[in-house]
């Protein structure tokens, strides 16, 4: 499931002003929708490349065709001033709802806002959600009640948005019943809350990975190689680095060039990852051999605990180096399996042991090394139950 961060920018918020500094921070943050009135559309769009979602009224002509694209919201949204919020009574045969009625009506709202007062309104949340592509949802007194009661009855019908008001209630939202809302709909004009929220955004969203021990069985200078720098758009951790290797079922955790040393600057934006044959791992868990990767391309970062995240490839460096081949046995369910890579012979590249980051140069035999090992094999980087020899 991709989470999505909503941030609510209309009338409620305030003047232009006011609307228009939430909405310039909710763009430098990363918020992938913004919601407003109608009347604002054109004016978020001249802010910057977002989507943009509308409040409109029972007789939505937002998306009429001759209107002009720059006026024309991604989603229109039925609710506000109406039975969504309050503003109208909720018919006690729903099939009289003003709001319903509009959903159900082919092109002209995708979108349904509802504040859940009581009961009732949860019920009309959930009649809504059998219309409308997005079910918005606010609550009022209570809120994790009717969000479980909603996640649970409404299933794949609707992508749910939850209002919420700070990261953390952001991160309740998208935990709920271990299923959690697709979205939030975030209200707060603090700067800090909203780049918060896309922070707990962006952490649901990453892979966990497990890394294991793998014991180093030789260390060999080989020739020269084609080795690759990969230089990324991203500045890393002092824990964190790549996975790469020569065979995909096994890759080794190699350290990003953060560490100081008397002959050489860190270079934190750097991992220096072996030759051009080998693999790295990409955020979709598939893997990419290094000689592939170009300016553009996402490369997956982890750090020593298998946390991941995204970086961009700023460049890629290939350069002839001498190299070592690195040689490591992994335990398994059915005895142990070797599994190598080739790396630079130079003291600024490091691996992490059992006992902290080491130098390749350091490396000995029976050291325990970081891999992420899996039993599959890989055909142009996609995991495959096929019989492939790798030696």
């Amino acid at each position: 499931m991709t989470r999505q961060v909503w941030l609510k920018a209309d009338d409620e918020v305030g003047d232009w002003d006011e609307r228009k500094r939430r909405i310039t921070a909710g763009l430098e943050a990363g918020v992938d929708w913004v919601l407003v009135d109608e009347e604002d559309v054109e004016r978020v769009r001249d802010l910057g490349a977002v989507d943009v979602a509308a409040f409109t009224n029972g007789d939505v002509h937002v998306m009429d065709a001759e209107a002009d694209e720059e006026d024309e919201p991604d989603i229109a949204v039925v609710g506000k001033d109406g039975e969504g919020d309050g503003s109208m009574d909720i018919p006690g045969d729903l099939s009289g709802s003003a709001d319903l009625s509009v959903l159900r009506q082919d092109g002209k709202a995708t979108a349904g806002y509802v504040r859940i007062f009581d009961q009732r309104y949860e019920e009309f949340a959930e009649e809504v959600a059998t219309a409308a592509d997005y079910t918005i949802v606010v609550g009022e007194d209570w809120q994790i009640i009717p969000l479980e009661n909603l996640i649970a009855r409404i299933g794949d019908e609707t992508n749910l948005v939850a209002g919420v008001t700070t990261a953390e209630e952001a991160r309740t939202a998208y935990e709920t019943l271990e299923i959690g809302a697709d979205s939030v709909l975030l209200d707060t004009d603090d700067l800090d809350e909203i780049r918060k929220t896309v922070e707990v955004r962006d952490e649901m969203g990453r892979e966990q990975v497990d890394l294991v021990e793998a014991e180093i069985q030789e260390i060999e200078q080989t020739g020269s190689a084609d080795r690759v720098c990969i230089d990324t758009g991203n500045l890393m951790e002092h824990d964190e680095g790549m996975l790469v290797g020569s065979m995909s079922r096994g890759l080794f955790f190699v350290h990003a060039e953060t560490a100081e040393s008397p002959y050489v600057a860190s270079r934190p934006f750097r991992v220096n990852a072996g030759a051009v044959h080998a693999y790295v791992r990409t955020p979709d868990g598939g893997t990419k051999y290094l000689s592939e990767l170009r300016s553009g391309d996402e490369v997956q970062v982890v750090d020593t605990e298998g946390r991941t995240r995204e970086a961009i490839v700023g460049r890629v460096k290939i350069e002839k180096r001498p190299m070592f081949r690195v040689s490591a046995e992994v335990e398994t369910d059915d005895g142990v399996d070797r599994i190598e890579t080739l790396l630079q012979n130079a003291e600024t590249i490091k691996v992490a042991t059992s006992e902290g980051r080491k130098a390749v140069t350091d490396l000995e035999v029976g050291d325990d090394v970081l891999v992420y090992y899996g039993d599959k094999a890989r055909h142009f980087g996609e995991a495959i139950e096929e019989s492939i020899i790798e030696q």
